[in-house]
C-alpha cells in the first residue's frame, strides 16, 4: 500500500458521513482503505474498531478515521489497543490539537452528532497537522506504555 493510506471504518450510524469522506479522501490523493459497513443495517462498533486497529498494527494504514452514531462507543473501543491513539472531536480546534499536542493517529467523529462541512473540516486539518512533539512527546509516550507514569 501507498505511504499515504488511510482506514475508515463506522457502524450504521456513520455510514453516510462515511460515504462522504471516502470521497473527499481519494479527491485528496489519500489511498483508502475501506473496512465497512456498506450498508445501513444494525452492527456492532467495535468489530470495527477491532479492523481499524489491525489495519494500523499491520502497516496496512498510517492513520484512521472512524464514525458510529456520536463517535463516543467506537473511541472507547479503539482506545483498547496500545498502538491507536483515537481523539473523538466535535471541531477544527480539537482536531488540530488532537494531532499537533496527542499525535492522534484515528480522528472519530460522530455521524449524528457532527455536520458534513464540519466533518470535512476536521478531516482536512487532522490530515494536515502535524505532531509539535517536544514536552508533548513525553506525555504521547506514556499513553501507549512507553513512558513512565
Amino acid at each position: 500500500m501507498s505511504a499515504k493510506t488511510i482506514a475508515i471504518a463506522c457502524d450504521h450510524g456513520g455510514i453516510e458521513m462515511k460515504e462522504l469522506l471516502v470521497k473527499d479522501l481519494a479527491a485528496s490523493g489519500w489511498s483508502v482503505l475501506d473496512l465497512g459497513t456498506d450498508g445501513p443495517d444494525s452492527v456492532d462498533y467495535p468489530d470495527f474498531a477491532v479492523k481499524l486497529a489491525d489495519a494500523l498494527k499491520s502497516g496496512k494504514a498510517q492513520r484512521g478515521v472512524l464514525l458510529c452514531g456520536t463517535g463516543i462507543g467506537i473511541s472507547i473501543a479503539a482506545n483498547r489497543f496500545e498502538h491507536v491513539r483515537a481523539a473523538l472531536v466535535h471541531d477544527a480546534f480539537g482536531a488540530r490539537m488532537c494531532r499537533s499536542h496527542n499525535d492522534a493517529n484515528v480522528l472519530v467523529m460522530g455521524g449524528r452528532t457532527t455536520g458534513p462541512e464540519v466533518a470535512r473540516d476536521c478531516l482536512k486539518i487532522f490530515l494536515e497537522t502535524e505532531f509539535e512533539g517536544g514536552r508533548h512527546a513525553r506525555r504521547v509516550s506514556k499513553l501507549s506504555g512507553d513512558g513512565q507514569s
